[in-house]
């Protein structure tokens, strides 16, 4: 399990809007791979800022979704932030 924390998408998204995004999401994560096959790195620039305007959208990237004013703590290592202990004990083997 990687210790890191990633944002969720935002809960407030409809079921069917969640499901285009995440849909565009992944043909983009696609194109990607497929570029880079090819070689092409214009077309992985494009792929991958598609793939970045997808996780803002869906909540991922880009400003916080929730109005608590808890702090976002977004790919940091969980060990560097208030849940290190909540972790640690969630996961224990």
């Amino acid at each position: 399990m990687a210790d890191r924390l990633w944002r969720a998408a935002n809960p407030a998204l409809s079921p069917e809007r969640h499901s285009e995004l995440v849909s565009a999401l992944m043909a983009a994560r696609r194109a990607v791979a497929a570029s880079q096959r090819a070689g092409d790195e214009a077309q992985e620039r494009r792929a991958r800022r598609e793939v970045d305007q997808c996780k803002r959208l869906l909540g991922e990237r880009g400003p916080v979704w929730w109005t608590d004013g808890a702090p976002d703590f977004n790919r940091r290592m969980v060990r560097n932030t208030p849940y290190a202990a909540w972790f640690a004990s969630a996961f224990e083997s």
